[in-house]
């Protein structure tokens, strides 16, 4: 019964928790994004790799038209509250590392709703992993600085991509073009060893825009590297 009794300890629970993060993830695309937490999570460097990261992405089956920002962003609102509640009560707070995170990936495509997503999450303290176009862009800085407007047309940065040189070839030694669906699907090789410099060339973009309050001018402009530091504790792939 003593063994017992020391297992409830409610001092000694909550050390354990302090070990784990639990974050939850929003995600405009239904593949890209979450093939790309997955191989960050499996393959990233920890910051603090004595600690755990639970990521989940949660809606993974939502239908398309709950795939846009604000839907996204209501939703992740819920969640947030719902997971605050819960970090409370298990004695957990904002300063613990272990408070969960709630963060929402959105690309700006041709949506009308971009700053009342962004005036919401922010107004709650939903995290926000932004990209103009589209998340593709956070993906052709892995190969190349690409600093010119792509007019809010993700088609040109999907092209674009598709055309770095290995980019097909991550698919298979064999092949040389990939359709637009294939292309969605994020390869290993599209990613190991080229974080530091995607996070660059990403930062660079953001001190362009600094001085906009208006997201839908952030053309180009991505910080899904925010949430591979801050959301998943990792600082390389």
């Amino acid at each position: 019964m003593a063994r017992d009794r020391g297992r409830d300890n409610p001092v000694r629970a909550k050390r354990q928790r302090k070990l784990r993060r639990e974050v939850y993830v929003y995600t405009e695309g239904a593949v890209t994004e979450p093939g790309f937490i997955t191989f960050v999570t499996e393959n990233g460097t920890r910051k603090e790799p004595d600690r755990e990261i639970v990521c989940k992405v949660e809606n993974r089956s939502a239908p398309t038209k709950r795939r846009k920002p604000l839907p996204l962003v209501e939703e992740a609102i819920v969640k947030w509250r719902e997971v605050q509640r819960a970090a409370r009560k298990a004695g957990i707070g904002p300063d613990d590392w272990n408070w969960p995170q709630v963060w929402c990936l959105f690309d700006r495509d041709q949506h009308e709703d971009i700053p009342t997503a962004f005036s919401r999450a922010r107004r709650e303290k939903v995290h926000v992993a932004y990209s103009h176009p589209c998340f593709e862009l956070w993906r052709l800085l892995h190969y190349q600085n690409y600093t010119s407007t792509f007019a809010g047309v993700c088609d040109s940065a999907a092209d674009m991509l598709k055309q770095q040189s290995g980019f097909a070839q991550t698919y298979g030694p064999t092949i040389r073009s990939v359709s637009p669906e294939q292309a969605k699907q994020v390869m290993p090789g599209q990613l190991s060893g080229r974080y530091k410099t995607a996070q660059r060339y990403a930062e660079r973009l953001a001190r362009r825009h600094a001085d906009r309050q208006d997201q839908n001018g952030w053309d180009p402009y991505t910080d899904v590297w925010k949430f591979v530091e801050d959301g998943l504790d990792v600082s390389d792939y």
